[in-house]
C-alpha cells in the first residue's frame, strides 16, 4: 500500500471531523468509502460533512455520482483507484474514509471474480417475492440464505444471480477475494497490498450509549435543517440509492401514510416541533418544521414517528458496520469515546504519519 491510510467505523462517531482535520494537518486528501454520500443531493439525509469540514482538505467521491446511476464495490473501487492515483500524482497522502465496509474491504483486499449483472435473468427474479427469493437461495445456497437479510431484496437478488449464472453458490465464490496488488497494476492504478494492515489503518467506535444518543441526535438536526423539503425535491432514483436509510420513511411520511405516534413527555424535539401539542408553539426553534407537510400530521405526531423510525433504522445500520469491521479486518481499533476530539486527531496523525512516510517510496 502506497502512502494510503484508512478511517473506518460505524456512521455518527466523527470520522468525517477527525480525518478532514488530520487530513489538514498532515497535508493529505481524503477519499470517501460511503455507499450514499457518493450521490450528488439528500446531502442532510446522507449526512454529508458541512462545507466547513470540507473546507479543511480536498474531498473525493463525495456528491459526485447521479442518483440515477447504480453503485456496487466493484465500480467504487475502480473510482477511488482512480482518485488515489490522481492523490498520488500530486505528490500528496491519501486518506480512505467510511463506513461502507464492502467498499473498503474491495480497496483493501479486491474483489472475487464474480458475473456482471444479467439483465433479462434480473427482471425475472425482480417478480418474485421476498419468500420466493429465499426459499430458491436456500435450495442454491444454504450458507448464503443464512447470512443475507431476508428482507434485502437487492442481495437476495444478486445471490441468486450469482448462482444461477456461474452454477456455483455465491457464498463460495465470495469468498475468494483476488490480492489487489497484481489487479492493480494491470488496471494502472495505485498499488495497494492485498490487505491493509494494522499500522496503515483505525477502526473508530463509541461506546454504544453515546453513539446510539449521537445517532438520535443527528436525525433529529436533520429534520431541523430541512431534510423532508429535501426528499420531497427529489423523483426517481437508483435501486441502489434508493437505499438511503430513511428515505422510504420520510416519503411515507409525505404520502400520509407514517402511523402516527404520541409525543412522548419531556422530547424536546417533539416540543420545537409542537408535536403531540395539537397546537405550533409559538417561538418554537424549528416552527417551519411543520409548515413544510402540514399541521394535521405533526399534530398526530407522525413527524415524530417518523424520526424514530429513521433512529432505530440508523442504530440497526451502525450495530452491523460494527459487526462488519470487527470481523472482517484487523484495523487497530480506538475507542473515541476515551479521548476528545484534538487528543483523538493527535492519537491517529502519530499513526498515520508514521506508516505513510513508509510508505512513501
Amino acid at each position: 500500500m502506497r502512502r494510503v491510510f484508512f478511517i473506518v467505523g460505524p456512521t455518527a462517531t466523527g470520522k468525517s471531523e477527525i480525518a478532514a482535520d488530520l487530513a489538514h494537518d498532515v497535508g493529505a486528501e481524503i477519499v470517501s468509502a460511503d455507499a450514499f454520500q457518493i450521490y450528488r443531493g439528500l446531502d442532510l439525509l446522507t449526512a454529508k460533512p458541512d462545507q466547513a469540514t470540507r473546507a479543511k482538505a480536498p474531498h473525493h467521491l463525495i456528491g459526485t455520482m447521479s442518483i440515477h446511476e447504480e453503485m456496487n464495490a466493484e465500480k467504487f473501487r475502480r473510482l477511488a483507484l482512480g482518485a488515489l492515483d490522481e492523490i498520488h500524482s500530486r505528490g500528496k497522502l491519501a486518506l480512505v474514509v467510511g463506513g461502507s465496509g464492502l467498499y473498503v474491504k474491495a480497496l483493501t483486499h479486491g474483489l472475487s471474480d464474480l458475473p456482471q449483472a444479467d439483465p433479462t435473468l434480473r427482471t425475472q427474479l425482480n417478480r418474485l417475492t421476498l419468500d420466493q427469493l429465499r426459499a430458491r437461495l436456500v435450495d442454491l445456497d444454504p450458507e448464503a440464505a443464512g447470512k443475507i437479510d431476508i428482507k434485502n431484496r437487492r442481495r437476495l437478488v444478486r445471490a441468486l444471480e450469482i448462482c444461477l449464472v456461474t452454477g456455483s453458490p455465491a457464498s463460495a465464490q465470495r469468498t475468494k477475494w483476488k490480492g489487489v496488488a497484481a489487479d492493480a497494476v494491470r488496471s494502472g492504478g495505485p498499488r495497494l497490498a492485498t490487505a491493509a494492515t494494522t499500522s496503515r489503518a483505525i477502526f473508530v467506535f463509541r461506546d454504544r450509549d453515546e453513539l446510539y444518543a449521537r445517532i438520535d441526535h443527528r436525525v433529529e438536526e436533520m429534520f431541523e435543517r430541512g431534510v423532508i423539503e429535501e426528499v420531497r425535491a427529489t423523483g426517481a432514483m437508483s435501486e441502489t440509492a434508493s437505499k438511503v436509510i430513511g428515505l422510504r420513511e420520510i416519503r411515507e411520511l409525505l404520502d400520509g401514510k407514517m402511523s402516527p405516534d404520541p409525543a412522548k413527555p419531556g422530547s424536546s424535539f417533539a416540543t420545537n416541533a409542537g408535536i403531540g401539542s395539537g397546537v405550533q408553539i409559538e417561538g418554537a426553534g424549528r416552527p417551519n418544521l411543520i409548515d413544510s407537510i402540514g399541521c394535521p400530521w405533526a399534530r398526530s405526531g407522525s413527524i415524530l414517528q417518523c424520526v424514530a423510525q429513521i433512529q432505530q433504522a440508523t442504530r440497526r445500520y451502525a450495530k452491523r458496520q460494527l459487526t462488519w469491521f470487527r470481523r472482517q479486518t484487523n484495523f487497530e481499533p480506538l475507542n473515541l469515546s476515551l479521548l476528545t476530539h484534538n487528543e483523538a486527531v493527535q492519537w491517529i496523525s502519530q499513526r498515520a504519519s508514521r506508516s505513510l512516510a513508509q510508505g512513501n517510496d
